[in-house]
């Protein structure tokens, strides 16, 4: 491996945001999950949640989704999830809140929201939104502020503009830099796991099946 290369692991992996991811409930189209592969990876997630309850979703949309994601998918862990209660045990176990895209009563403007604290975002489908199984985990609702005719954005689209929300107020707050919570031994141990990921082709190694 070349020394810029090298280099470039490095300082990508020194860069993850250990405390801010997404989950993602039965996203149907693979290109929306590639898509949204694309944004995590821009701003420095380092896995994503990925909830699948309905039967006819499975393993193959990620594998397919692989394509849109340009390479982004490899350096992204997936954890897949098909139980409800298991996914959010999960990720209230690492994150504090769960800020979930839903026109509820009590909804927030987006740019309400302090995205330096520990975040997960959670995205429901392309036609249903979030099942209100999942709404039961949400710390609180929140809405993206639009000014057109049709209330809706792809989500994908929704997704990459609350990340960047996210990356403007954290890099404000330099934890792309010398407030990054990551431990030195998490950086170290993520630069070798990069390293290690760098000449890989099998992409299912990076797909955590879950409950």
């Amino acid at each position: 491996m070349r020394a810029e290369r090298k280099e470039r692991l490095a300082s990508v992996a020194a860069r993850r945001q250990p405390n801010l991811t997404v989950v993602l409930e039965n996203v149907h189209d693979p290109h929306n999950i590639g898509a949204v592969l694309r944004s995590c990876d821009s701003v420095g997630i380092r896995e994503i949640f990925v909830l699948y309850t309905e039967p006819s979703l499975d393993q193959e949309r990620i594998e397919i989704g692989k394509n849109a994601s340009s390479g982004a998918r490899k350096w992204i862990d997936i954890h897949l999830y098909h139980d409800v209660a298991a996914c959010f045990a999960h990720v209230q176990q690492k994150y504090d809140h769960i800020w979930a895209t839903h026109l509820g009563e009590q909804a927030v403007d987006l740019y309400e929201i302090d995205f330096t604290q520990s975040v997960a975002l959670l995205f429901g489908n392309e036609h249903d939104g979030v099942s209100e199984a999942s709404l039961q985990f949400a710390t609180g609702n929140f809405l993206i502020p639009q000014m057109g005719m049709v209330q809706s954005l792809n989500i994908s689209v929704a997704c990459a503009v609350t990340l960047y929300e996210a990356l403007r107020q954290r890099r404000a707050a330099d934890m792309y830099q010398t407030n990054n919570p990551m431990s030195p031994a998490e950086r170290e141990a993520l630069i070798e796991a990069y390293l290690d990921r760098h000449d890989r082709k099998n992409y299912n190694k990076f797909v955590h099946k879950k409950g």
